[in-house]
């Protein structure tokens, strides 16, 4: 079978790995330098599963940046282009998987599209009856860094059409489970609309879980007790748990901002508190942050890295920048260590590319997640990472 896959991030090009195991795959991206990496076996993204499955694994794959190459002769085309958010028209920009699913429909009207990018509950339904063309919606539920090692053990796998037990839909689900190293991972076949709920709800609840974590912090921090003692006890209760409770500048990322917003969006005519709270109190954390940053009167800022998480090179939407941002309201310098970064600036702030004269320069220096690269210069450090992982 041949399947497509329209845009090789790190969604895409998981994907493209998992079922390239047992299947003619095919990568489309605009990026001719991600397509050249691709086939020259190489991963274009940080992800150590996926750059050793490249390197060392036996798969059908390869990409190109031709559409009517990668469309042609395909049974499935899974649609995963960016679908940023829009803040003025308080949505998803779907832009780009709109594209895709027009291009498919002129060039192979046989294929089924099945969109992985996060888009507003109702698109998918939304598509079926302007193209009057097979789609379906399959959420995805990867850490970035860490997309193929999810994909391949996946917590679940969930795909929405109209009617929720299509025999595509279903036989899409049977491609995940085969590429997959867990047969008994559950498989879960709903409505389109409600499929796209539960990867907003999920990511929605993973926010809530941030910021609790994070006003239990701020709590603990203005009364001068031990956040760690409290989180700790806080966890022993088995329907609370000890996991994603590590205190941070704020949840950020590609993912959770928007589909926070996106969700809120969705509930302008139904009665909800919950979800405002949780945009609310990510801004107030930053605020927070600052603040107590600033407490220590520093006349220049180092941010240690702007990447939200070790193992990735993705800071869209990264708290840290939020904090950035008061600073320099405020007046402060800020110099930036990320060596993500190929520019001198990042939004008129210095990048310092060397870590020792970094270090020196900084009278603080911000880490919303803390490295051993930093332990000569303790004193200096701001952080509320309490265990060293994300």
């Amino acid at each position: 079978m041949k399947i497509t896959v329209a845009g090789l991030g790190y969604v895409g090009l998981s994907n493209a790995i998992v079922l390239a195991q047992h299947h003619t795959v095919v990568g489309l991206d605009l990026d001719a330098a991600r397509v050249a990496a691709v086939n020259d076996r190489v991963c274009p993204l940080v992800d150590q599963e996926m750059a050793a499955f490249l390197a060392t694994e036996t798969l059908d794959l390869r990409a190109t940046t031709d559409p009517g190459e990668a469309y042609e002769g395909a049974e499935f085309v899974i649609v995963s282009t960016p679908t940023n958010y829009d803040e003025e028209l308080s949505s998803f920009d779907t832009s780009s998987v709109e594209a895709v699913i027009a291009d498919v429909v002129a060039r192979n009207p046989d294929a089924v599209c099945v969109v992985k990018s996060t888009v507003p509950v109702g698109f998918t339904d939304r598509m079926v009856e302007r193209f009057g063309h097979a789609v379906l919606f399959a959420p995805e539920f990867l850490r970035e860094g860490r997309a193929l090692f999810d994909n391949l053990h996946p917590s679940r796998i969930i795909v929405g059409d109209q009617d929720g037990q299509g025999e595509a839909a279903k036989r899409f689900a049977d491609l995940l489970l085969a590429g997959s190293r867990e047969p008994g991972a559950p498989v879960v076949l709903m409505r389109a609309a409600e499929a796209e709920a539960v990867k907003l709800f999920s990511n929605t609840y993973l926010a809530m879980r941030v910021a609790y974590f994070n006003e239990l912090d701020t709590f603990a921090v203005r009364h001068g007790i031990s956040s760690r003692a409290v989180i700790e006890g806080v966890g022993l209760d088995p329907r609370i748990g000890t996991d994603y409770n590590n205190p941070s500048f704020g949840y950020g990322g590609y993912c959770l901002p928007k589909d926070t917003k996106q969700l809120l969006a969705n509930y302008w005519n139904v009665p909800q508190d919950l979800m405002r709270a949780i945009v609310d109190s990510n801004t107030t954390r930053k605020d927070f942050i600052a603040t107590d940053i600033l407490s220590r009167t520093p006349a220049t800022v180092g941010i240690y890295r702007l990447v939200m998480k070790e193992g990735s090179d993705n800071f869209r939407s990264s708290s840290v920048q939020g904090v950035m941002k008061r600073l320099k309201a405020k007046g402060v310098e800020v110099l930036v260590y990320e060596p993500a970064l190929a520019q001198d600036d990042f939004f008129r702030s210095e990048v310092v590319r060397d870590l020792a004269e970094f270090k020196e320069r900084s009278e603080v220096i911000a880490a919303n997640r803390y490295h051993d690269d930093l332990a000569d210069v303790w004193d200096k450090v701001y952080t509320r990472d309490l265990y060293g992982r994300d």
